[in-house]
């Protein structure tokens, strides 16, 4: 949710893919049609949408995970913020192209590269968020506008506001925030206080964390891409990171240790869980440490191995635990 900064000038041949010497225009391997398309599938990020899970939340913890009518409507949901995700993705690429070309990772990405053209990227960009709108306004009217929300904030931090230190983090996990509670829309379910401040604190976390890794590339390569990284500091970031850590891990071990939470879910067996979360944690920190050369912890953390496995074993102790454990079950 978010890509690099400005620089550098346009140039007439800006949206061309590189050639080899004494080739045709048109002539380059891989410049055909699913080439192209294949630029057009990687510049949405489809690994990425897993973010969108967020939106799933509310009906995963309200225990109504096999009421298919819930699930065809937090699906649909899904769906809208997937294209949103894709609308925005392909937006700050757009705004970012120049930065990222002279990025020593982005400026591989399709646009940057040339391979998805810009004209084709503007069109697919409106596309993406007129059908997506669309879909929201079809499930309810609180959705739509929490959905309408989310885009319009991801235009503010693309075009401005992640600029500015801290708040272009702040910004991000509110896509988190916002993500929940159309999810909560959507389905027609209730959002606990707890799933909001837990959703805000771990998406800060990870934003604090996409920073501080960031800027150790950056003194790595002797360049800051990011404007907002020129106002970080190292031992600032760190700070954050520790904060929103403990936090996170507080908050959520105080979400299954309260009354309410067992009440509602009739077992005192959640807060076991807890484990996983704080192996998370440490987990992501240990990625944003030792991968200066990768291009973002929270894409690697998609890709590695003990982190997936720690997240999965946090789902499925969460779902045997909400859903199975019952008192003299």
């Amino acid at each position: 949710m978010g890509g690099a900064s400005e620089d550098a000038t346009e140039s007439p041949d800006a949206e061309a893919r590189p050639s080899e010497p004494g080739s045709q225009p048109g002539s380059e391997p891989g410049s055909g049609f699913l080439w192209r398309l294949g630029g057009v599938i990687r510049t949405v990020r489809p690994h990425q949408w897993v973010k969108n899970a967020f939106v799933l939340a509310p009906v995963v913890f309200a225990r109504e995970i096999f009421d298919p009518a819930l699930l065809t409507r937090a699906g649909s949901a899904f769906g809208v913020f997937c294209l949103l995700a894709g609308a925005v993705y392909t937006m700050n690429d757009l705004v970012d192209v120049e930065s990222d070309r002279v990025h020593p990772v982005k400026r591989h990405r399709p646009i940057p590269s040339g391979r998805v053209p810009l004209g084709v990227a503007r069109v697919m960009a409106v596309l993406l968020v007129a059908v997506a709108l669309t879909l929201a306004l079809l499930i309810n009217i609180p959705f739509f506008i929490v959905a309408s929300l989310y885009f319009a904030q991801n235009l503010a931090y693309s075009f401005k506001l992640k600029h500015v230190p801290y708040l272009d983090v702040g910004l991000i996990a509110l896509g988190f925030v916002l993500r929940v509670e159309a999810g909560g829309y959507a389905a027609e379910i209730d959002v606990s206080h707890y799933l909001i401040a837990c959703t805000a604190l771990l998406a800060l976390f990870l934003g604090f964390g996409k920073r501080r890794h960031e800027l150790a590339a950056s003194l790595l390569n002797q360049k800051k891409t990011r404007a907002a990284l020129e106002r970080y500091s190292a031992r600032g970031l760190d700070v954050a990171l520790v904060v929103t850590a403990i936090a996170t891990t507080l908050v959520y071990l105080a979400y299954t240790l309260d009354s309410s939470t067992r009440a509602f879910f009739r077992t005192d067996y959640l807060w076991p869980s807890t484990v996983f979360v704080v192996a998370g944690v440490v987990r992501f920190l240990q990625l944003v440490r030792s991968r200066p050369s990768a291009e973002s912890p929270t894409q690697e953390m998609l890709r590695d191995g003990p982190f997936v496995g720690i997240v999965l074993l946090w789902v499925g102790l969460v779902l045997w635990i909400v859903y199975n454990l019952r008192p003299g079950g």
